[in-house]
C-alpha cells in the first residue's frame, strides 16, 4: 500500500506488537507541580442559623493554577517535551491507560523517549476551581441566576459527541473505540467548570508558561482544548516548538499578525472518522471544515501546517477519543513521525541519534 505518508506502512506494522510491550518502563525522573495561579480574597461565609459557623474562615485562596504531572525517560533530553491537555468533562486520565486496559499515549510516548507532561485544565480535577460565586449565591450576596453552568457529559451525549455509533448503544461496524469498555470511559467523566473562568482562559496562559518553563515544548490539545495550543502561542509563542490539535473547531477569523505568529510554529491537526454519521449531532463536519480553512490560512501565511484526516489516509473507524481507540498506538506513531520531521529536526540537537 502506498500513501502520501511514506512511513505509514512501517508505522502501522511497528505498532502492532507495541501493545504487547513486555520490557520494563524505565523512567529517569517523575513528579508533579503547579503552573500559574493567583491570590483571591474569599469572604468569610455567614454563620449557620444554629450559631455554628461552617468551619472555615475567609481569607486568601489561590485560584486558576494548573496541575501538571510528568515522566522523563533516560534519553528524554534528546527530545522536545510533549504537553498533553484533555477535553471537556475529562481530566488528564484521558492520556493514561485506555478504558479496556491497553497502553495509553502517556506511557507510549515515554517508551519512545519523549518527556511527557499531563495537565489538568484549570477548573478541573487536581487543578481545582474558584468557589467564590457558589459561596456568594449561598450567602445571598448574588442572585442564583449568576450561578455558572456546570457541564457534565451524559452517557448518551458522550456516545453521540464521541462518535461511537450512529445511535446510542449501536456502534459503527468499523468502530475503533473499545465499546465493550465504554462504562470505564463514563467513569472518567467529571464536572467541567470552565464557565467559572475569566477571559482569557487561564489554561492558555499556563500552557504558554509551561512551555517556557520547559525551555521549549510541543503543546497537544484535544476537543475542548484542541485549539488551546494555538491560543497559548498567541499569548506567548517563545516556548512553543510545535502544536498538535486533535478534533476541535478551529478559529478562522485570526488577524494577519496572529497568523504570522502561528506560521512560525509547525502545526498538526488530526481528525478521525464518521464525522457526519451520528444522528442528532452534526457539528463535526463544520469543525473539520473550519480546521481545513485554518490550515490553509497558516500555510498561506508561510507556515507549516498539516491536516491529517485519518479516513482519507485509509485509516477507518476512529472515534473522537482516538487516543483510546484500538489503534491508538498506530496513531501515536503517526504523530511521533510528524514530530520528528517537523519539530525535532528544526529545534533539537541530535545527541547520538
Amino acid at each position: 500500500m502506498k500513501t502520501r505518508y511514506g512511513i505509514l506502512v512501517l508505522v502501522l506494522a511497528g505498532s502492532a506488537a507495541a501493545q504487547k510491550q513486555s520490557k520494563p518502563l524505565v523512567i529517569e525522573e517523575q513528579g508533579s507541580f503547579f503552573v500559574g495561579g493567583e491570590t483571591k480574597v474569599l469572604p468569610a461565609p455567614p454563620a449557620a442559623p444554629n450559631g455554628r459557623g461552617p468551619g472555615l474562615p475567609g481569607g486568601d485562596i489561590t485560584v486558576n493554577q494548573m496541575y501538571v504531572q510528568y515522566q522523563i525517560p533516560p534519553n528524554g533530553n534528546r527530545h522536545v517535551p510533549v504537553v498533553m491537555v484533555h477535553g471537556c468533562c475529562l481530566s488528564s486520565k484521558t492520556w493514561e491507560t485506555t478504558p479496556d486496559g491497553r497502553m495509553g499515549w502517556n506511557e507510549y510516548f515515554v517508551r519512545k523517549d519523549r518527556p511527557v507532561y499531563l495537565a489538568d485544565q484549570v477548573s478541573r480535577a487536581r487543578s481545582g476551581f474558584d468557589p467564590s460565586v457558589f459561596n456568594a449565591v449561598r450567602a445571598g450576596t448574588v442572585p442564583p441566576s449568576q450561578l455558572p453552568t456546570v457541564l457534565d457529559a451524559s452517557h448518551q451525549g458522550a456516545w453521540a459527541v464521541f462518535r461511537f455509533g450512529p445511535t446510542y448503544g449501536k456502534a459503527f461496524r468499523d468502530e475503533q473505540f473499545p465499546v465493550s469498555a465504554v462504562d470505564e470511559l463514563y467513569k472518567q467523566m467529571i464536572p467541567d467548570l470552565n464557565s467559572t473562568l475569566p477571559n482569557p482562559n487561564p489554561t492558555w496562559i499556563n500552557m504558554a508558561a509551561l512551555a517556557v518553563k520547559l525551555k521549549g515544548a510541543i503543546l497537544m490539545g484535544h476537543s475542548e482544548s484542541g485549539f488551546f495550543p494555538e491560543q497559548a502561542a498567541l499569548i506567548d509563542p517563545s516556548g512553543v516548538r510545535g502544536i498538535i490539535s486533535i478534533e476541535m473547531p478551529c478559529a478562522t477569523t485570526l488577524t494577519a499578525a496572529q497568523l504570522q505568529t502561528l506560521a512560525k510554529i509547525p502545526t498538526l491537526v488530526m481528525f478521525g472518522d464518521h464525522l457526519g454519521d451520528v444522528q442528532g449531532f452534526n457539528n463535526w463536519p463544520t469543525s473539520f471544515d473550519s480546521c481545513n480553512a485554518f490550515v490553509k490560512q497558516v500555510n498561506d501565511a508561510g507556515g507549516d501546517a498539516e491536516m491529517m484526516s485519518l479516513p482519507k489516509m485509509g485509516i477507518k473507524g476512529n472515534s473522537h477519543m482516538l487516543m483510546q481507540d484500538k489503534n491508538n498506538l498506530q496513531l501515536a506513531d503517526l504523530i511521533l513521525a510528524w514530530i520528528d520531521k517537523h519539530v525535532e529536526d528544526k529545534h533539537v540537537e541530535k545527541k547520538g541519534r
